[in-house]
């Protein structure tokens, strides 16, 4: 087995070959390529599928005991300066290797029916590709200046498919906030980088914990000052796993096409803040501050997700307040020290979140048949209802994604989220009480968007609810209908994206439809790990836990026996489980009571709690703020600074050029020729200089 460590460096290359490949076609023969729609994705897929089972290959020799495999080759030297490349194949880096090629390979297969008649089907191929390449590359990176620059790398591919759609501006806005907001994250992290190697003189995973520790226990370097530098890697994670403050750009990104919110924003990109945090774990576990930070940045993470879902319209962003969620459940399992937790949340979360969005995307796929394009009215919920009827296996895959995102036994969502709560309780029981009260919320969330979407009676037809959307677009707009609204015309020339052709193109059936097999073949695979992988980390026999482990820590090879541990506790398992449980039931049925029977009106509640409901509505006024203070702000200072520009240093170089030509203009007629005149002059200069002198 040991060619397959050896070659290992081919599972990034692949994809990026056939990124650049595809790419170099559409930009040299962009016509001709753009013809061979189907040759160009199955070439895509094809690569992408060998390097999953390439990685399925490294995942079952690691499960079989073999050691942790480095390659390293020497980048750049200078003195004493020494700067490595290559990659490590371990645990941690098998299991991430299997989760993104797995979910990038069904993804990948989903895109052909999602963006069959797209014009840029072939370039969207060429984006997943790269994608997919740059975060591999990033998983099995040794060091962290292999990690910065993939992180880069993931982040740039992020933009470009998040603004995939780059003609309507909601998109190219998004994929705008998303860069900015990273940014932020990616100085904290660069800063943090550059303070470990100052510190560790080293950029090694496997080097930076255990010099930092000993730096600390000497006296050399003060706590504080270590755990400064753990928080500032932190702010990468912070900002690419969608974290308070930094979560602001994640809900905005779902203007792209669904696909890749599924790939980028569900399983992948989104988790490498959790993948680095596993990674550089041996650093933040000897720091108590920095975790507590981390712990308690995930816990109120977790809650804000969950409280801003409740109100969500648009599926997608409903997904992706919830995806937030989840992300802050994985980051308060690693501050709270439950490795293998967080670890295997990640891994549940992937393929049940995954299905997720692709669900959202087959049920936004059915009502553009019948609403048209436009996200306005194809991805609210308030024009859905009734589904299950007209789209089976869409409803079924996403019965289940919801189900194991609730937390319901024997759904994967409840091994994980069950495993988080057990260990936070024991660290932190005010931690456990958020995470625990969280579950609930989501129960409640995901069960609405279920009873919203599937049950009830189709409601796409309804011109009321479609008045009432276009009337709560143009009010987000600044528009209004009513006696000073702009007349239809000026509508149709200052907002493109309520265009009436917009709005009724692909309007061709009275009822959704079904999916096609592209679509629905991922949908039912993804669901298996979804009601299934959760086993592999059951309390009985955890072989998540015996194979996923904090570095350090002797990994155990095989698999363990299939027994209950002597030392099981029966008791504990009940009462954490089934108080899990119990609050997920009761938000399920709290659900069913408001959108399925309708015993208890949700207007009625919401105005008994105005004040809370608009705060969910309107995020916590978060990006209302953030827009105040930094874009309006960053504007005020941008014209201040003009002014300064225009009027000072403007000024002063105008001025400088004024009185040279001034100057200039009047030695001219001083310069006439006359040997007696210049001498004149001379005398003149040398008098004055003797009187002032005599004076002084």
């Amino acid at each position: 087995m040991e060619f397959i460590y050896q070659y290992a460096w081919l599972i990034p290359v692949l994809p990026l070959a056939g990124a650049m490949l595809i790419g170099m076609g559409l930009v040299s023969y962009g016509k001709t390529v753009n013809k061979f729609r189907q040759g160009s994705s199955v070439f895509i897929v094809s690569l992408i599928g060998a390097a999953m089972v390439f990685s399925f290959a490294l995942l079952w020799s690691q499960i079989q005991g073999h050691p942790p495999y480095n390659r390293i080759i020497e980048w750049a030297a200078a003195g004493d300066f020494h700067l490595t490349m290559g990659y490590t194949i371990d645990h941690l880096t098998s299991l991430m290797l299997v989760i993104v090629t797995t979910v990038a390979f069904l993804v990948m297969i989903y895109t052909d029916g999602y963006m069959a008649h797209d014009p840029g089907y072939v370039r969207f191929y060429a984006y997943l590709s790269l994608f997919s390449s740059s975060m591999l590359g990033l998983v099995i990176s040794p060091n962290l200046v292999q990690v910065y620059i993939f992180w880069e790398l993931v982040g740039m591919c992020s933009y470009l498919l998040i603004g995939f759609w780059y003609d309507r501006k909601a998109a190219a806005d998004a994929c705008q906030k998303a860069f900015v907001t990273n940014r932020v994250g990616d100085f904290g992290l660069l800063l943090g980088i550059l303070a470990l190697y100052w510190a560790t003189g080293s950029f090694e995973f496997n080097e930076i914990g255990d010099r930092l520790q000993e730096l600390v226990q000497s006296g050399s370097l003060s706590v504080g000052l270590a755990s400064l530098f753990a928080i500032l890697v932190f702010l990468g994670p912070v900002a690419k796993s969608a974290q308070f403050p930094l979560h602001v750009w994640l809900p905005d990104a779902m203007e792209g096409p669904t696909p890749i919110s599924a790939l980028i924003h569900a399983a992948t990109m989104v988790a490498a803040g959790v993948f680095l945090i596993a990674r550089m774990f041996p650093l933040f576990e000897g720091l108590p501050d920095a975790m507590n930070i981390i712990a308690w940045t995930g816990a109120f993470t977790a809650f804000l997700g969950a409280s801003i879902a409740i109100t969500q319209n648009d599926i997608k962003k409903g997904l992706a307040y919830s995806t937030m969620s989840q992300l802050g459940y994985m980051v308060m399992a690693m501050g709270a020290g439950a490795y293998g937790a967080g670890l295997f949340h990640l891994m549940t979360h992937a393929y049940f979140k995954a299905m997720l969005f692709l669900g959202s995307g087959s049920v936004i796929h059915g009502m553009e048949s019948v609403v048209g394009h436009d996200p306005v009215f194809a991805q609210d919920m308030r024009l859905m209802g009734g589904l299950r009827k007209y789209m089976p296996a869409t409803a079924i895959t996403f019965l289940i994604g919801t189900l194991a995102i609730s937390g319901i036994p024997p759904f994967a969502g409840f091994w994980s989220k069950d495993e988080i709560l057990g260990s936070t309780f024991e660290v932190n029981p005010i931690l456990w009480a958020i995470g625990w009260l969280t579950a609930g919320i989501t129960a409640f969330y995901m069960f609405r968007m279920y009873f919203m979407t599937f049950e009830g009676e189709f409601r796409g037809k309804n011109d009321s609810i479609k008045n009432q959307l276009k009337n709560e677009q143009l009010q987000r707009l600044g528009l209004a209908f009513g006696p000073g609204a702009m007349n239809s015309k000026e509508l149709t020339t200052d907002v493109p994206e309520l265009h009436d052709h917009e709005a009724h193109e692909g309007h061709h059936s009275d009822t959704p439809h079904e999916s096609p097999a592209t679509m629905t073949l991922p949908l039912i695979l993804l669901a298996i790990p979804s009601l299934l992988i959760g086993l592999v980390g059951t309390p009985f026999a955890n072989y998540f836990e015996a194979f996923i482990h904090p570095p350090g820590e002797e990994a155990i090879a095989g698999f363990p026996p299939l027994e209950i541990p002597a030392e099981f506790e029966w008791t504990e398992f009940l009462v954490m489980g089934g108080s899990s449980v119990g609050i997920a039931l009761i938000g399920i049925t709290l659900a069913s009571l408001m959108y399925l029977s309708f015993k208890i009106d949700p207007g009625a509640i919401a105005k008994t709690i105005q004040p809370l409901y608009n705060l969910s509505l309107n995020k916590w006024y978060i990006d209302d703020i953030y827009n105040a203070v930094f874009v309006k702000g960053s504007r005020r200072l941008a014209r201040q600074v003009l002014e300064v520009d225009v009027r000072i240093v403007d000024g002063i170089v105008n001025l400088a050029g004024l009185v040279t030509l001034i100057t200039g203009e009047g030695l001219k007629y001083l310069e006439n020729g006359r040997a007696q005149f210049y001498a004149l002059i001379v005398f003149g200069a040398v008098l004055g200089l003797v009187l002032i002198s005599g004076i002084t």
